[in-house]
């Protein structure tokens, strides 16, 4: 009923504790996950959960805040992209939160990494999952830049997490992206964030836990997983004034149709 569009199962924490989250996502109906990879060093380790279990699939990326890493190229992310069960490549985009002495100037190598993965995304077809922290205006420029020019098809994908302005959500659903909300949206204090929510179409909609971070009320602080994701379900379904139900549907199309996977067995088609 459920997908958890964005998780991080590679997690130690969530690893060593696997057969009892598995557990309880059966017993809260979230069917579907997507692991997400943040370093070609990780990417094994998130391969070989998608391809042990037929309800995980995973990405392939390196995540811009990550440092002192294997720097990928486009060939490095299109030979992984090719592999069984990718469907996406990043986490990728921008994060200027973390900036301390340095200047916006000196974060070029996320640029230049960021370009990478959305040209890899283009030749490859597959979406990129995009995060975007104190950097929006930069986001969205190369995105427009870099995602409708030269050969491929043009770039699509999800802003995950999104924590960004209205203005933002319009300039990344009028380039093509869904918006992906995480337990953030059961804060109190994330008002501007819940009139993001009602403001995005629900068929344009994806609901995550990003666990093991952020997890949602009442479980804030503890680590999060994926079984929490119904929770983000239910706090969206009330922001838009429709039934879990309908958010469990839509979300799980939108899922469906963004990264190519299976239509869910006994799930309506329409």
């Amino acid at each position: 009923m459920f997908v958890d569009s964005h998780c991080h199962l590679s997690d130690p924490q969530l690893q060593a504790d696997l057969p009892a989250i598995r557990a309880a996502m059966a017993r809260e109906r979230v069917d579907r996950a997507l692991v997400i990879c943040t370093t070609l060093e990780e990417f094994e380790t998130v391969h070989a959960l998608a391809l042990a279990h037929d309800n995980f699939w995973c990405s392939a990326g390196v995540h811009p805040d990550n440092e002192d890493v294997h720097e990928p190229s486009v060939e490095d992310l299109l030979e992984l992209a090719a592999k069984p069960r990718v469907v996406a490549i990043g986490e990728t985009g921008l994060d200027y939160y973390r900036l301390g002495e340095r200047t916006v100037a000196d974060m070029a190598w996320q640029r230049d990494r960021f370009r990478v993965h959305i040209r890899a995304a283009r030749r490859s077809g597959l979406p990129l999952v995009i995060h975007t922290r104190s950097a929006s205006e930069d986001t969205l420029s190369i995105l427009r830049e870099e995602g409708t020019s030269g050969t491929g098809t043009p770039a699509r994908g999800v802003f995950h997490c999104f924590t960004e302005t209205r203005e933002v959500a319009r300039e990344a659903l009028a380039l093509g992206f869904m918006i992906s909300f995480s337990g953030i949206l059961t804060f109190k204090n994330a008002t501007e964030l819940h009139e993001v929510a009602r403001e995005v179409p629900l068929d344009r909609c994806l609901i995550e836990t990003d666990s093991p971070y952020l997890a949602p009320v009442p479980h804030r602080g503890k680590i999060n997983n994926p079984s929490f994701v119904p929770l983000v379900a239910a706090r969206l379904a009330e922001l838009k004034g429709c039934s879990v139900e309908a958010v469990a549907e839509a979300t799980r199309r939108n899922f469906e149709s963004l990264f190519n996977v299976p239509v869910a067995a006994g799930s309506a088609t329409t």
